[in-house]
């Protein structure tokens, strides 16, 4: 099976992860294998080994590939939104959602994965995960009419991420419908509007 001349590393190591990225949003986290990527991909699971060293390895790039895809989306969400009023925040929480639901199996992934504290994450996957949040940086500085994010902004932006993470969770995961609550988007961005008007105050 294995086609190690067909390859170079670093194309060996796109493909591995591109079938990985596919095989996620196909099965999602829990019938996720590797050995059926590599296999998908014309290369044994050894292979596989060579390339990323583990498991977890693997599975932080394969969902850096996820955090890439949704900082497009953002930024497509905001391309061409005027930087008047709330209509930049309303559309990043809603482009939060709506990545959410259109790709959920590669969303829940991201959060299903438990990272080990002991191992080194490698700094293309850090940097894939602080690009996501620097655009939602980027905005909130800009509501508050501020120059660049300093270190308190920060915090709240991610105190804000929370807010929504939880809406969108509760509302894939069906709870919010239990609850007969129908707007959780909706009901995430009231939430993140008041705390930020609360800064103002």
């Amino acid at each position: 099976m294995g086609r190690r001349s067909d390859h170079t590393p670093d194309e060996l190591r796109t493909l591995l992860l591109e079938e990985g990225h596919a095989l996620l949003a196909e099965r999602g986290f829990a019938k996720f294998s590797a050995r059926e990527a590599a296999r998908r991909a014309g290369y044994s699971v050894g292979t596989f080994y060579n390339v990323f060293g583990s498991l977890d390895a693997y599975l932080l790039a394969v969902n850096s590939c996820t955090f890439r895809r949704w900082s497009d989306w953002l930024e497509a969400a905001l391309d061409g939104t005027p930087s008047n009023g709330t209509a930049r925040i309303e559309a990043l929480v809603l482009a939060y959602f709506s990545f959410a639901m259109k790709h959920a199996n590669l969303w829940l992934a991201i959060y299903d994965h438990r990272i080990d504290k002991q191992v080194d994450i490698a700094p293309e996957d850090v940097g894939a995960r602080e690009g996501l949040t620097a655009i939602v940086d980027r905005e909130v500085t800009r509501w508050m009419g501020l120059g660049e994010p300093d270190e308190k902004t920060k915090r709240l932006v991610r105190s804000l991420i929370a807010v929504v993470h939880g809406h969108c969770a509760l509302w894939l995961s069906g709870s919010f419908a239990l609850m007969q609550e129908t707007d959780p988007a909706g009901q995430a961005l009231e939430r993140v509007l008041e705390v930020l008007e609360a800064q103002t105050d």
